[in-house]
């Protein structure tokens, strides 16, 4: 409808019978988004979660009320709601204009870098809350802590207004701000009086503060690979290295086809880089091949709609989102889930100090597995996140409901890393590639990891178990769960075989 819709210049009426009958939508989440520049939508009912979020330039009215992160990520549009919104509305705008009727609740514009939200009625606490550009004109009272932990912008409030919060603080309109805010509000019969309050970062700022930095200190080199006790492959056995990623309701023999278990980070991949490479699946952020998986985050989310009918699937990265819920996750995944193929692979991607919320969410919201980042502030050993992802696995059934677990390294993995993470019940690695030369170092991988194969005495990288995997050194054995090499018998705080 939207297509036909914007070739002849019309609008989208949702919510309505043929006969002009009217059939409001009640609750649906993640409706509306994405919408490209010079479309118009009206839509007649209550929504969910994140309803219009993503809007690339299109004009958007709804008759009704919205959940929070209503105009979410919103870079360019309109969006209208004639009733009452929820909280977070407009989180991290970059653009156009929010116009709510009613009222809204907490966090009304958090984090957003640019654009207006109006609301005409009341806002709830901490509106503007770490706002770094962009105006919010509330014409009712704000709640608590107005402005709290902001850099840029203004927020103007006509109604009453409690102090404002950490790193904002208050004065009054001038004549300059009325004239320019008025050609938002003269067209729609309202104004402000010179009473006004408009908040804006505090000169002196007292809440500076330093992420720390997300690493993996120290990989799998500490961990070795031990035979089976069976004997070695024969040289003209057939060793089979590939891996198989599939949906959950995916036939045996359907899915992304991995010749190596490498899920390969890359910015793009050019078709014309080798014959290894081109049937390799890479985790891009832009022009994915059909092999290839998307990871979706904050600095490409909105972008993402033309190319995702492309690709084999999705990774939502919710470490670089802002905090949601449940519900919110959700919401972005359905409207995600409807521009890709129907049998495309829907994943989410968390820290491993995450790993139980992250594994909880994808059974909740039924995808197909999580890609869990071993990296942890200041710093983590790869070794440490195995008996975690393991122990959360096993607690909640991961590999028999057939949900994959990927783990993320740092840098490039070696043949025995992929082995090692195949023992510990990880499907793939994802990591970036350091080579230059890929192709050459995907044929030497695979050499080597049938290598492994033949002596470890497995013709399938799924015979590997935690049996077949040591430890170097004490220190290795007591953080990662495995036998110390030279070890018959497991010490008492070893988690498994």
């Amino acid at each position: 409808m939207l297509a036909e819709a914007l070739e002849r210049d019309l609008l989208v009426r949702i919510g309505w019978g043929r006969n002009g009958d009217e059939k409001p939508k009640q609750g649906e989440i993640g409706v509306i988004t994405h919408l490209p520049k010079k479309s118009r939508v009206l839509l007649l009912g209550n929504l969910g979660e994140c309803c219009g979020a993503m809007n690339k330039g299109g004009n958007l009215t709804i008759q009704g009320a919205c959940s929070s992160m209503a105009g979410a990520f919103q870079e360019n549009g309109r969006l209208i709601i004639e009733k009452d919104a929820g909280d977070r509305i407009g989180s991290n705008m970059n653009g156009g204009m929010i116009n709510v009727q009613g009222s809204v609740s907490n966090f009304a514009g958090e984090s957003m870098k640019d654009g207006t939200i109006l609301v005409r009625g009341h806002a709830g606490e901490k509106v503007g809350a770490g706002m770094s550009g962009g105006t919010i004109i509330v014409l009712g009272s704000v709640g608590r802590e107005p402005g709290i932990g902001m850099t840029g912008g203004k927020v103007i409030v006509a109604g009453s207004c409690p102090p404002a919060g950490n790193g904002a603080e208050i004065r009054g309109i001038n004549t300059k701000e009325i004239s320019e805010i008025s050609e938002h509000l003269e067209p729609l019969g309202l104004s402000v009086n010179s009473d006004a309050l408009v908040i804006i970062p505090s000169q002196d700022v007292t809440a500076i503060f330093e992420h720390p930095e997300i690493s993996v200190m120290e990989g799998l080199e500490n961990i070795l690979l031990v035979p089976s006790g069976k004997n070695n492959q024969s040289l003209y056995e057939k060793l089979d290295c590939e891996t198989l990623l599939k949906t959950i309701n995916q036939d045996e023999d359907e899915g992304i086809i991995f010749p190596i278990p490498w899920l390969i980070e890359r910015e793009k991949v050019d078709v014309l880089e080798g014959k290894m490479l081109s049937n390799q699946p890479c985790l891009v952020r832009e022009s994915p091949r059909e092999i290839d998986l998307l990871i979706v985050d904050q600095d490409n989310i909105v972008n993402v709609s033309d190319v995702l009918p492309k690709c084999s699937g999705i990774v939502l990265n919710l470490e670089s989102l802002p905090k949601m819920n449940d519900a919110e996750v959700e919401a972005l995944i359905v409207s995600l889930r409807s521009k890709i193929k129907k049998k495309s692979i829907v994943m989410l991607r968390d820290r491993v100090d995450r790993v139980e919320n992250l594994l909880r969410m994808i059974i909740d919201l039924d995808l197909d597995g999580a890609v869990i980042n071993a990296a942890t502030p200041g710093g983590n050993r790869a070794a440490a996140a195995l008996p975690r992802i393991g122990l959360a696995s096993r607690a909640m059934n991961i590999k028999e409901q057939g949900r994959h677990l990927l783990i993320k390294l740092d840098e490039s993995p070696s043949a025995e890393d992929f082995i090692i993470a195949k023992g510990s019940g990880c499907s793939l690695i994802v990591a970036p590639s350091s080579d230059e030369k890929l192709e050459e170092n995907l044929v030497w991988l695979k050499s080597t990891i049938n290598g492994w194969m033949s002596d470890l005495g497995v013709q399938n990288l799924e015979e590997i178990t935690r049996r077949n995997l040591r430890a170097i050194d004490y220190d290795t054995a007591a953080i990662s769960g495995l036998r110390l090499i030279g070890y018959d018998r497991p010490l008492p705080m070893w988690l498994g075989n």
